[in-house]
């Protein structure tokens, strides 16, 4: 990845379309909410290459997530502990790195076989 996609992956509209905070976000990709904080006022841009990945891989989430549910629906998708995801959240198995589970729960939910 680049500093091109570095300038395309919005902070702030990720942030909100997981709705969480600063604090939360940051916990989720291992950052301080202080440089989250940076990235939102466009002072610095992460030039990791790995969280920039991560970053993309939660951009996904949002915008298929927001294809299917509308924000509070996301919000709660990502929330509650499934089944499919062993008894953890969304939010739980993005934090251990396991993207590709949420992706396909809600590609699941987009095509009408969902869980």
């Amino acid at each position: 990845m680049s500093m091109a996609m570095a300038s395309v992956l919005d902070p702030v509209e990720i942030r909100q379309g997981l709705a969480l905070s600063q604090e939360r976000l940051g916990a989720l990709l291992r950052v301080s909410p202080k440089t989250v904080s940076r990235w939102e006022r466009a002072e610095r841009r992460p030039t990791d290459e790995d969280l920039l990945r991560k970053m993309a891989k939660l951009k996904e989430i949002v915008d298929l997530g927001s294809r299917i549910y509308k924000p509070e629906g996301l919000k709660e998708f990502l929330s509650t502990p499934l089944p499919v995801f062993g008894g953890r959240s969304g939010l739980d198995l993005i934090g251990l790195g396991e993207f590709e589970p949420v992706m396909a729960a809600l590609a699941a939910d987009f095509e009408g076989t969902g869980f």
